[in-house]
């Protein structure tokens, strides 16, 4: 309609209407499973790519190919994410969230193949240099090659590969922070977050259901 190429909307009259997530396909990955996929990664960059999705939550891939070096704050532990996807939204085009223990370690190593390139870069130039330089090409298929790098371990290929992994870290980051915390540094809303993301986990059966230690009677006195 903006563009004039219809006159009406044909989806006017469908209120009320919202896309609802099919929890059947919903999966948690472990972290054991998470070291085991990380240990096949070919390379540094690909270590990076599912760190960042496994434990920092990122949309893949557009906010991989997002993340510049400017936007890596070491000092303060944090790093800005822009992101396409939600960038139309008001103060929904960046975030800040911090550099997790779990992924800096590969973010350290990415950013020791990556300095002296960027730091003999001229000002202009080094502000526009991105953390990944590979798979920008838009037929860069990162799910086919996740695929290859389970192949490499016994580990089940789980549904929506990238999704699940961001919705694992929103789970872990729910039941340790409160919910607005949480929710801000994925980058949604905890309504979105409760629908499409959060899940009762086995830890939380295992938890719950944790039989309490009898506390110590005290030695009677005669």
């Amino acid at each position: 309609m903006r563009k004039r190429f219809i006159t009406e909307n044909p989806f006017g009259e469908m209120k009320g209407v919202s896309i609802r997530s099919n929890r059947s396909r919903d999966y948690f990955i472990l972290q054991e499973d998470a070291a085991k996929a990380l240990d096949k990664c070919p390379d540094v960059q690909w270590q990076l790519v599912f760190a960042l999705s496994r434990y920092g939550g990122l949309r893949c891939r557009s906010e991989h190919l997002a993340l510049k070096w400017i936007d890596v704050d070491w000092i303060n532990g944090r790093m800005t994410m822009r992101s396409p996807k939600t960038e139309h939204h008001e103060g929904g085009d960046s975030r800040i969230i911090p550099i997790f223990p779990e992924p800096r370690p590969f973010l350290e190593d990415a950013w020791e193949l990556a300095k002296d390139a960027v730091l003999a870069m001229v000002p202009e130039d080094r502000a526009k240099a991105h953390v990944f330089t590979r798979y920008r090409d838009a037929n860069s298929n990162l799910r086919t090659q996740l695929e290859r790098i389970f192949a490499k371990t016994r580990l089940k290929t789980w549904p929506k590969l990238f999704q699940n992994l961001r919705a694992t870290r929103a789970t872990e980051l729910a039941a340790k922070y409160p919910s607005h915390v949480a929710a801000e540094w994925l980058g949604h809303s905890t309504m979105v977050a409760q629908k499409q993301y959060w899940r009762v986990t086995e830890a939380d059966f295992a938890k719950a259901s944790a039989v309490p230690e009898e506390p110590m009677q005290p030695a009677s006195v005669s």
